[in-house]
């Protein structure tokens, strides 16, 4: 078998789909750390984020032969990563509003705060206050530096949907942060947004 290190995505998603395991788990070496970024950005929980990419894997693994080459194999198996992520968000919801129970979720306490940290936290809870919607393509579009074309072709959405949610999520970062009427830095050159 030859080194996978060099051979393209699609090359690979091909080979996998004909029965070659080795090619897979080069998909996997390749793309794991941004998807595992992306999960835990998107669910705010490492333990979530965790289930999430490993779901995601095994779906891609196993539906392989669904990939049309359409997308480029990142953008489709970030699309599987996003959508287990919000799969998972929801039983997450749906078992804490039967049990009612809200113990477990984390209280920033606001007299342990330092610097950067302050900031971070700050940043974290207010990402995890907006819609689900909104969250995702600010994590994929400003976090992790997706073009937008790139974000809604993983989303399922229009550009401009994009443009959108991203513009309402700074907009409403900015009002939880404190900042009303302001976009959160490094926001300030976006293109015009666009109607969904």
């Amino acid at each position: 078998m030859d080194d996978l290190g060099d051979v393209d995505d699609r090359v690979l998603m091909a080979r996998h789909c004909e029965g070659e395991s080795a090619a897979f788990e080069e998909l996997v070496r390749r793309h794991r750390d941004r998807l595992w970024a992306v999960a835990v950005r998107t669910t705010g929980d490492r333990e979530l984020a965790a289930d999430a990419v490993q779901d995601g894997l095994i779906n891609a693994y196993r539906r392989a032969g669904s990939y049309r080459g359409d997308a480029a194999v990142s953008t489709w198996l970030h699309r599987i990563v996003v959508n287990a992520c919000l799969d998972r968000l929801r039983k997450e919801r749906d078992v804490l509003r039967r049990a009612g129970d809200v113990a477990e979720i984390d209280v920033i306490d606001a007299h342990d705060r330092h610097g950067q940290a302050e900031t971070g936290l700050d940043v974290r809870a207010a990402l995890a206050q907006l819609p689900e919607h909104q969250r995702v393509a600010l994590v994929l579009v400003d976090m992790h530096g997706m073009p937008v074309a790139e974000a809604a072709e993983t989303l399922g959405v229009a550009v401009g949907t994009v443009k959108s949610r991203c513009a309402r999520g700074r907009e409403a970062l900015a009002a939880l942060l404190g900042h009303p009427g302001r976009e959160t830095p490094g926001t300030a050159a976006r293109e015009p947004e666009t109607s969904p």
